[in-house]
């Protein structure tokens, strides 16, 4: 669903109430394997929108694959509708404006995808996310995270070094009931909701370590490597 022009720079107010939690998850599908690091894949989707179910289940589908980083963020343009995304904030939607703009595509939209932030597409084809993730490059230097720090390795870096952020997500299924909007009367299922994205240093090519701030109880952690706002990313990792 394409956000329209008089609503793109509206910003949410604050979370609602989250779901029922389920401990169960789902089973990821077997895929061939691909060369090169993890790949990073970002969702961007609001719970009020109607097309976004299919994308959210293809990639929560995706989360326990090891060779992939699947993150959830939760987008404001939509609360307009009469529900407010109970995971969405500001920061997201500038995120998926950052690619936007980096790209030059001119809009925004939900449910978009981003393959380690040089391909986009809609993500409600799961043969077509599959493909994606089988192509994409993962050629940045080894990241690690252990005893509370979060290492980058020596490598090539790009014109202007790459920043390192950190993303810390909920990896348990969310049950959320929608109450209103274009969703209302339906639970949905999240998982990897990102709850708080901090950049937390830059990285130059050279080996470097950086203190990780303490994460939230029951919240997982990924680390990633990307060339500037909305840029390529380089390298993913997440804790095991």
């Amino acid at each position: 669903m394409r956000a329209p022009a008089l609503i793109l720079g509206v910003l949410a107010f604050g979370a609602g109430v989250m779901g029922l939690i389920e401990s169960g998850r789902g089973d990821a599908q077997a895929v061939p394997a691909r060369r090169g690091g993890p790949v990073l894949v970002e969702l961007y989707q609001s719970q009020g929108c109607s097309s976004c179910p299919p994308a959210n289940a293809n990639v929560n589908a995706l989360a326990d694959r090891p060779d992939v980083v699947a993150l959830s963020f939760g987008v404001t343009y939509w609360d307009y509708l009469g529900w407010r995304d109970s995971f969405a904030t500001p920061q997201f939607t500038q995120r998926q404006w950052d690619y936007s703009r980096y790209n030059r595509l001119g809009n925004v939209a939900t449910p978009q995808v981003w393959i380690n932030g040089t391909k986009t597409i809609v993500g409600n084809s799961r043969s077509e996310l599959d493909a994606s993730i089988r192509t994409a490059r993962s050629d940045g230097p080894p990241l690690a995270i252990a005893n509370g720090k979060a290492s980058v390795g020596a490598g090539r870096a790009p014109a202007g070094g790459a920043d390192v952020w950190i993303a810390n997500y909920d990896p348990r299924t969310v049950q959320v009931p929608i109450r209103a909007g274009e969703n209302g009367g339906r639970t949905l299922p999240h998982r990897n909701i990102v709850r708080r994205l901090v950049r937390i240093g830059h990285w130059d090519g050279r080996a470097i370590s950086f203190a990780l701030p303490p994460a939230a109880p029951g919240l997982a952690t990924a680390i990633f490597l990307q060339a500037g706002r909305g840029g390529p990313v380089l390298a993913v990792t997440k804790a095991s």
